[in-house]
């Protein structure tokens, strides 16, 4: 008979690692580095395997996510958020049998370097205004449209908040929320697509245990972070995490 979990050895050499960089990206300590979670372990089962796999483990970091910063979050930039973000959970749903996963890797890759570039060529200045609401929206229904996909909905999102300026605690604890909301509206579609069989939700109840150090790794850094330093982390998970996806797609 079967074993009802994945017990393929290097499967969880892979999955480990990347369940821990989620935590630690999901507490906002190098946010940006957890959308490599899918790409690393895609390097053992399927994309769309790893996405639903990772779907309870994200329900518990998100919980212990929202716990942490209970009373730090904006409201206000929350309830702009989240409606944009679920329209693109709705677009990731109705094209995820269309789309190859590769592709959307490379252009959420592509978008991710692009942000950047534009950040180091062209520095904000001190007195700068914020993105236009418009551009925020946009951005914003992309993230949620890459979190279904891939759980990558780290960069397009960042690129519309980090120009906030917000305190590295506000950041987390928005950013938090913001993703309890879009992954928890992720269950029923990924239920309709098929992707929560028993053999991926039992690997999956095997890596939750995991969940928590991340996290309480990552809580402990980004209280104690100077902004300086946590932003600059946070340009550096999204590099790399843009390097690999565009890596993938190419490949």
């Amino acid at each position: 008979m079967a074993w009802p979990i994945i017990t393929d050895p290097y499967f969880y050499a892979v999955t480990i690692p990347a369940v821990l960089l989620l935590g630690v990206s999901k507490s906002g300590f190098g946010a940006g580095f957890g959308s490599l979670a899918v790409p690393m372990m895609a390097l053992a089962v399927t994309v769309p395997q790893a996405a639903a796999i990772l779907m309870p483990v994200l329900l518990v970091m998100d919980i212990l996510g929202m716990t942490a910063f209970r009373k730090d979050f904006d409201l206000k930039l929350l309830k702009f958020l989240i409606p944009c973000g679920l329209v693109g959970v709705v677009i990731g749903a109705l094209l995820f049998r269309v789309l190859d996963s590769a592709t959307v890797a490379g252009i959420v890759g592509v978008f991710t370097l692009l942000f950047l570039a534009q950040r180091l060529l062209f520095p904000p200045k001190v007195d700068s205004a914020p993105p236009p609401k418009w551009l925020g929206a946009i951005l914003t229904a992309t993230a949620g449209f890459t979190s279904f996909i891939a759980h990558a909905g780290g960069p397009p999102i960042n690129a519309y908040v980090i120009p906030l300026k917000m305190s590295p605690v506000k950041f987390t604890a928005t950013m938090a929320f913001f993703f309890f909301v879009i992954n928890l509206a992720k269950w029923i579609p990924y239920a309709w697509l098929g992707l929560l069989d028993t053999r991926n939700m039992a690997t999956s109840l095997v890596l939750v245990p995991i969940a928590p150090i991340g996290v309480l790794v990552g809580v402990k850094l980004a209280r104690r972070i100077s902004p300086v330093l946590f932003y600059r982390l946070v340009y550096w998970g999204m590099f790399l995490t843009g390097v690999k996806l565009v890596w993938d797609a190419i490949k």
